[in-house]
């Protein structure tokens, strides 16, 4: 990574907090420190395109508060239990660790092949039971958590005066969360569940013995319980994907303030739908894609930079066009490093470049300007071909976690992991040499023929100074 220095000040940082409905400074409980909660997967299936938006939105996130000169507590969870978990394991016939463990590894896969790196802490539902059954003891004892007729305990929503503060609605406008069904055993049908009560048939390893019977935890207290353990029952940030700000969210807040006596979480960060061809992404419309879907086809850090040019904020519409241009666009900052090697300096914050770029970072993440100055430092050192700010790029673009390759590796490679990606580069390297001959028999036509082969295979020839040709994929 290269080296920062004269960073501005943290104190410039704004981010729109959900809950305000607003952009606020940022000021974190502790000073120089961050201590930020995202919801990660729940792991029965592979990732899908919209986890891939969560996994880079946040990504950037915590790369960004990192150059500022926080230290960053990063916690992503992992959801290990879940109906959606149990009944796939049935439908297999193997164990939930089995199924759950698969995934989870497939997930890192695509995480590093989307140069996501690692949270500072990664905890599993599975190893929170004991703080959950606490969080919901403590609910139970504030008057907040009662147990139904059918032996699960559930959160009495109207007893939290504060509850629909994150999303906004009155307790007339909501209604139980996806995640729970409609339960005559319920004192109230906006009433959630905290510990489900084993049922007779469900697999030995899908439940845990407690106060209130064998069972487990329902999905919203696992995620307060593990933010409260690991970052404090006040802490910073929160994030997650816009679909989770009601009702999972909603219910976090209620659970753990209403256990705690105090606030949960300051800011709250939600990134927009993914949405395909302009509809929002649905298994039902038959208009979903795993990210390893994606990547057969297309490059993993184009798909990234796909996801950083638009605001965090903003729907997102995903199609092979929007990715090609992405593609593209992606191209043109590599090319600009093809023929200028960044000199070895520190990359200068105080530079024009790099003060624009900083300003649209601290400006609620707003990495499409961010983007835009990149493009314009492209421009200059296509231009100027100067060392200093082809460094400037290189390193702004690595806050994104982009530009990180050898551009002509980037620029000659396959465009996904599918089994063929057109020409290989020695049967390119062969037509190239039986151009040269062309031209050396001074039998242009041919070499001309030869040309728009390859470009007709997706292969762009470069003539250099000096007789050498390069190439690169299109």
């Amino acid at each position: 990574m290269i080296p920062v220095y004269a960073l501005p000040s943290m104190n410039s940082l704004r981010i729109y907090n959900t809950l305000a409905r607003d952009k606020q400074t940022f000021t974190p409980r502790r000073a120089g420190e961050v201590r930020m909660y995202v919801c990660g997967m729940t792991v029965y299936d592979y990732c899908h395109i919209g986890h891939a938006r969560v996994m880079v939105v946040f990504d950037i996130v915590q790369r960004w508060l990192r150059t500022l000169g926080y230290k960053v507590t990063f916690v992503q969870n992992i959801t290990d239990i879940d109906d959606k978990i149990i009944r796939r394991a049935v439908e297999n016939n193997e164990p939930i660790k089995s199924l759950t463990q698969r995934f989870i590894a497939a997930m890192h896969e695509d995480a590093r092949a989307l140069g996501v790196e690692r949270p500072d802490i990664e905890p599993r539902a599975t190893d929170f039971i004991p703080q959950m059954l606490g969080m919901i003891d403590a609910l139970h004892a504030n008057g907040y958590a009662y147990q139904a007729k059918d032996g699960d305990v559930n959160y009495a929503v109207r007893k939290f005066a504060d509850y629909g503060k994150l999303s906004g609605k009155s307790l007339e406008d909501l209604r139980a969360g996806e995640r729970v069904a409609a339960n005559d055993a319920k004192e109230d049908p906006l009433d959630f569940v905290l510990w489900k009560q084993a049922k007779a048939g469900e697999p030995a390893d899908s439940g845990w013995d407690s106060k209130w019977g064998r069972g487990r935890p329902g999905w919203h207290i696992e995620c307060s319980a593990m933010g409260c353990t690991l970052l404090g029952e006040h802490f910073d940030i929160h994030g997650g994907g816009q679909d989770l700000q009601f009702p999972h969210h909603e219910n976090e807040i209620a659970q753990s303030e209403g256990a705690t006596g105090q606030t949960f979480v300051n800011y709250w960060m939600h990134n927009g739908y993914v949405q395909i061809d302009n509809e929002k992404m649905s298994k039902s419309l038959g208009n979903f894609f795993t990210i390893r879907e994606v990547l057969e086809k297309f490059d993993a850090e184009v798909v990234r930079f796909f996801i950083a040019r638009a605001h965090y904020r903003s729907p997102l519409n995903y199609s092979d066009v929007h990715i090609d241009d992405a593609k593209q666009g992606l191209t043109r900052l590599y090319t600009a490093l093809k023929d200028v090697e960044p000199d070895n300096q520190q990359l200068d914050w105080n530079e024009a470049n790099a003060q624009r770029f900083q300003s649209a970072m601290n400006d609620d993440f707003n990495t499409p300007v961010a983007v835009s100055v990149l493009f314009e430092l492209a421009s200059e050192v296509n231009r100027t071909r100067d060392a200093a700010l082809a460094r400037q790029l290189k390193g702004l673009a690595g806050v994104l976690g982009l530009l990180a390759r050898e551009p002509r590796a980037f620029l000659q490679q396959a465009a996904g992991t599918g089994a063929r990606q057109g020409l290989a580069p020695h049967e390119i390297e062969a037509k190239i040499a039986e151009r040269v001959a062309a031209k050396q028999a001074k039998n242009y036509a041919e070499a001309d023929r030869i040309r728009a082969e390859l470009l007709e295979a997706g292969i762009a020839l470069e003539d250099k100074p000096g007789g050498s040709t390069e190439w690169r994929r299109v």
